[in-house]
Parts: structure tokens; sequence; C-alpha cells
């Protein structure tokens, strides 16, 4: 019992160095973002409305949604002069639709159209559907993002200049979680505000952006066309991740924006809010599988419990105290450098005790999503296969959707 305890306790001091280090790391990460952010405000306030391209929003949509005719209509009230809106939807019977079509006759002001683009023929059904959009759009910055956004007024101010510089191919954003009811739910926001968030400006602070974000996804079109358009993308589960690193390594800089995007979550139970979370999990797995086993010694209240226990054992209860402790220091500071002072999430404010819960919770994620390969997505059951790519197969098992354009 004295060698697991003892074995047990080392594992925990690794995870407290290594925790640690990555809660410097978030700091380190968060100056350069802020950095960068003043950087994009001073080379904005240089640009007059007469020189601002003009602009094509691609939005599919898919069945309905919390507050998702205010998530849509956010992008019709933008303070931008040039810009016109593509929704799209698989099917007539789609309960966004009526949503949709509303919309547009609410704003005549605002150039848009509502596209019926048919069942997915790729495994990537966004993927599918932006290829479909794209081919209709008038401009040549192309702005893509989920419809479970809410934007504010500037959004297009704020992410379209740096596209306007020669070498920038694509831009990003990350975003707080908005939660819209209930404890699983919350859980699964406050991952977005801190635990994705912190992931993301480490990554820009040592070695550029080179993926991209669901929530938001800004391209120039000659960058797409470098990397095949749309169609590239369709036999992978993390396109947006795949998207940033293809016209990354196409030459073009991946540029990170300031602006930071509200992404909606529906009130879960926890089953719900599991799956939803393995599945992204699973996705990043098979996306970059080194930098996702890496992520295991990230996490720091699963090793402050484990050196808590152990030291018990070990008759240093005060040592397994303090390991404890500062595990749930270290997620706290981390829920208010990274939560508050870059997503502007108010809660990792006034309840950073939230995200020490949700790290445990994460850390248990992460376990998961090397347990399991198949995955349900909207409809369908999907595999994950090597490469972060996916295979959708019937009940019989046979693949039931191949990207016939690659």
């Amino acid at each position: 019992m004295t060698l697991t305890a003892t074995l047990l306790f080392s594992i925990a001091c690794i995870g407290t160095v290594s925790s640690t280090v990555f809660l410097f790391l978030a700091i380190f990460g968060a100056r350069k973002f802020h950095r960068q952010a003043a950087e994009q405000v001073t080379a904005a306030s240089r640009i007059s409305d007469d020189q601002l391209p003009p602009v094509s929003l691609l939005k599919p949509l898919h069945g309905w949604e919390p507050q998702l005719d205010k998530n849509i209509e956010s992008f019709f009230q933008q303070d931008y002069p040039n810009y016109e809106i593509l929704l799209a939807v698989d099917t007539e019977d789609d309960a966004a639709l009526p949503i949709a079509r509303a919309l547009c006759a609410k704003y005549p002001h605002v150039p848009s159209k509502v596209l019926i683009t048919g069942e997915p023929l790729w495994p990537n059904p966004p993927a599918y559907c932006f290829s479909r959009i794209e081919k209709v759009a008038a401009h040549d910055i192309l702005v893509t993002s989920d419809s479970d956004v809410i934007v504010d007024r500037d959004y297009l101010r704020t992410i379209v200049p740096p596209l306007m510089e020669e070498n920038t191919g694509m831009l990003t954003c990350v975003y707080r979680g908005l939660n819209t009811g209930g404890f699983w739910s919350e859980m699964d926001s406050i991952g977005m505000s801190v635990e994705m968030t912190a992931g993301v400006v480490i990554a820009n602070m040592m070695e550029g952006m080179k993926f991209g974000l669901g929530p938001t996804i800004v391209v120039r079109r000659d960058a797409l066309k470098a990397i095949g358009g749309y169609a590239s993308l369709g036999d992978y589960f993390s396109n947006d991740f795949v998207i940033g690193n293809m016209i990354a390594d196409a030459g073009y800089t991946v540029v990170l924006s300031r602006h930071i995007i509200s992404h909606v979550v529906p009130p879960m139970s926890f089953r719900k809010m599991w799956q939803r979370q393995v599945r992204w999990a699973a996705g990043t797995r098979r996306s970059r599988p080194q930098g996702h086993f890496g992520t295991g010694l990230v996490y720091a209240v699963p090793y402050g419990l484990l050196g808590f226990v152990s030291g018990l054992f070990l008759h240093h209860p005060r040592v397994g105290v303090a390991m404890l402790a500062w595990s749930v220091v270290n997620r706290m500071i981390e829920s208010l450098v990274i939560g508050w002072g870059i997503t502007r999430d108010r809660r990792c404010l006034t309840q950073p005790w939230l995200y020490p819960v949700r790290d445990l919770l994460g850390f248990a994620v992460w376990v998961a999503s090397y347990l399991n390969s198949n995955m349900r997505w909207r409809d369908g059951r999907f595999e994950l296969v090597r490469g972060g790519k996916i295979l959708q197969r019937d009940r019989d098992g046979k693949v039931v959707h191949m990207n016939a354009a690659l």
C-alpha cells in the first residue's frame, strides 16, 4: 500500500507542477492577446468606411435551438457599410426556415438570401453547406459562423480589417459560453470561457494561430481557393481546426481577433452535456493526437485530489491539503485571468469556484475521449478515424456518405 501511495503521490506532484506551468503560460498568453488586441484597434482606427471591403456572411442552420431568432438577428444589426447574409438549411421542413425567412423580411435593407442546400453529401455537414453557399456569395471576404452564436453590432467592423493585410488569409475568434439554464450547461459554458480560451491563447503565444474556431472563421476567397475550397474539409470532423492548418500551410497568416463571441449553450442534462463534451474531445484527439495527450497534464484539481488522498496514506496530511488547496487556487486564478480578463464572462469574476469543478469534469472528459471512437452528431452516427476524418455509417455498419469532390 505504501509503494502504491508513493507512486500516486509522485504522479500528483508531476501533475501539480505541470498544471502550474500551464497557469503561467496562460497568463503570458493573455498578455500577448491583449497586446495584439491593442495593435488591432490601432490598425482599424486608420481605416475609413469607404475603405472597408464588402463581406458575405455564410450561416448554415439546422433545426430550432434556444434564442435562434436573437442569434441570427444580431447579424442583421451590424454597423457595417456593405455586407450580405446567406442563410441555408438542408430541407424545406427545417424548423429554422420560417425564422430565417421572417428575419430577411424584417430587414429588407440588408441584402439576404435563404438557400435550401439539400441533404449533405459529405461526412461533415457544415463544410458541405459552406461549399454550396460560397458558390452564390457575391464578395471575396467570407465570414462563416455557427447558428448558436450572438454577436455585437461592431462584430464585422472588428473582424474584417485584419483581412485587408496582404498575407492574412484567415481570422478566427475566441468565445465565452452563454448559459441559458442549468448546472450542466453551466459546466459546458464555463469550459468555453476558460478552458478552451486558455488553450487558444497559449497556442497563439507559442506558435501563432494555425487553426480556427467554429463560432467565427473569416477567410479571403483566394486563400480558400489555395487549399481546394470547402471541399477539402468535407471528410474531417473538426473542419474549423483543419481549415486553419491548411491555410497556414499554404503560406497565409491566421489571425486571432480581439472580438469575443457569445456562444449560446442550451439547457442540458448531464448525459447530453457529457456526450457533447466527449464528442469534441474525441475530435481533438484525432486531429492533433500528441497535443491532446499532453492535455492530461494541464488539469490541476484531479492531481490536487490525488495528492490529498495519497498524502493521507503517507501520513503527510498537511502536504496533501496544501496540494489540494493550491489546485483550487490555481484554477480560480485561471478563471479570473482568462474567463474574466479575456472573455469577460462575469461568472468567472463573481463565481471563480465554478471553474475548479469544471476542471475536474474536464479531466474526466479527457479520459473518456480515449474510450470510444463512435459518436452521434446531428441525426447521424459517425466513426472517427486517423487524422481527424469521419465516416458516417448506417445501422448495418456500411459507409453512407463519401466526399465525392475529393
